[in-house]
């Protein structure tokens, strides 16, 4: 039985980087990060720790195993996550009805990973409901950015709601910045 929940324990944590690396774009031959999907960002145990610290992640659960996860990545973790430093950097003059991104009251989905043998079943709708539920009230939107070159993402998030709302390209990629409006 598939159950969207919050991480609670360092097994979680540990899964959720194993499901992360076995999914690495530089691990993935291009024919499968073109049919598949990728993830960008490699995330130590340790990084997800101190994440979880601020704030639990979201994941899928298929009794003892991460099927799935989403990221809570909170603003304040730009101290110690420098990706995510230089994103909030690059993206927070960005307007966002008619004033800057850094105005707004919202928090990135660091990143979303479905194991292999459960996607095409609903789990990020799943994720990202559970997102909802837990951090609605407490914020107006959740914000995260796709690799252009990533269509499954973006198709994926499309269907949830989010819009995007500016693309830019840094040292690693080229990104669309996209947005699911909570109000």
């Amino acid at each position: 039985m598939l159950k969207a929940t919050t991480v609670t324990t360092e097994q979680e944590l540990i899964q959720i980087h194993e499901l992360n690396l076995a999914n690495l774009k530089t691990n993935l031959a291009s024919t499968e990060q073109k049919e598949e999907g990728f993830v960008t960002w490699l995330y130590s145990v340790l990084l997800l720790q101190q994440m979880h610290q601020l704030a639990p992640s979201i994941i899928i659960k298929d009794q003892d195993q991460v099927a799935g996860y989403a990221l809570t990545t909170l603003r304040q973790a730009a101290a110690f996550h420098p990706d995510l430093k230089s994103m909030f950097e690059s993206i927070g003059d960005i307007l966002y009805e008619g004033k800057p991104l850094s105005n707004h009251n919202f928090y990135c989905m660091g990143q979303i990973c479905i194991g292999k043998t459960y996607r095409g079943k609903g789990l990020v709708n799943m994720l990202y409901q559970k997102h909802k539920e837990v951090y609605g009230k407490d914020y107006d939107f959740i914000l995260t950015e796709i690799s252009t070159a990533n269509q499954r993402s973006q198709a994926a998030h499309e269907k949830i709601g989010f819009k995007t709302i500016y693309t830019h390209r840094d040292a690693m990629d080229e990104w669309n910045v996209v947005v699911w409006d909570w109000n």
